[in-house]
């Protein structure tokens, strides 16, 4: 059973399924013994919190990665907005004070590493290998991908590459994650595992 509190997960505001939040943390638990974990797209913390407490069973850390202003379905008058979210000082939506108090509530300040960055700038100087990569920042296919491009390099041979939100049917959902998550695919560098719902794990050979 997934060693997380389901009541505090579901407190955590964000879009993900309870199966993928399952698989997800199963995942997490064999990377995490292998080197330092990396999630694009941190929202309010939902997904570092499932990501966040297998790093933290394993001794081993998550780099999280975020602007928190939100992705471009989140902001002002479109689809997914939230006025909790939405930061009267700043002028613009800020989760930034959300993922904190989920890493201060749930004990993970020490074992998850926020970096509040755009994905490409935080990857600009990276050098450090990654046993897992969790994509799951904008849906654009502009922003998916150049999230893939950035970051799929650092991860280490038997490495998981995990992309959530891949509709096979496009009136369900956004086509730019599963778009990225063929491409990956057909570059012949990963061996598809089952997927959980919208939720796909390639392992790195």
């Amino acid at each position: 059973m997934m060693k997380i509190d389901f009541d505090v997960w579901n407190s955590i505001k964000g879009f993900m399924d309870g199966d993928e939040a399952q698989r997800l943390y199963s995942i997490g638990l064999k990377a995490a013994v292998n080197g330092p974990v990396l999630e694009i797209g941190s929202y309010c913390g939902k997904s570092a919190y499932i990501i966040g407490s297998a790093c933290k069973e394993k001794n081993s850390i998550l780099f999280s990665i975020d602007h928190h202003k939100g992705s471009e379905e989140q902001q002002l008058d479109e689809e997914y907005f939230d006025p909790d979210l939405f930061d009267t000082k700043l002028s613009r939506v800020n989760t930034f004070p959300f993922f904190q108090e989920i890493l201060i509530r749930t004990g993970l300040e020490n074992t998850v590493v926020p970096i509040v960055a755009s994905s490409r700038i935080a990857g600009k100087m990276w050098k450090t290998p990654i046993s897992m990569l969790f994509i799951d920042g904008g849906h654009s296919f502009e922003a998916c991908h150049e999230d893939f491009l950035t970051w799929a390099c650092h991860i280490k041979p038997n490495g998981f590459l995990v992309i959530h939100d891949i509709f096979k049917d496009p009136e369900k959902g956004g086509q730019a994650p599963r778009q990225v998550y063929e491409i990956a695919l057909t570059s012949g560098n990963y061996e598809e595992l089952e997927m959980t719902k919208t939720l796909g794990v390639l392992k790195r050979k």
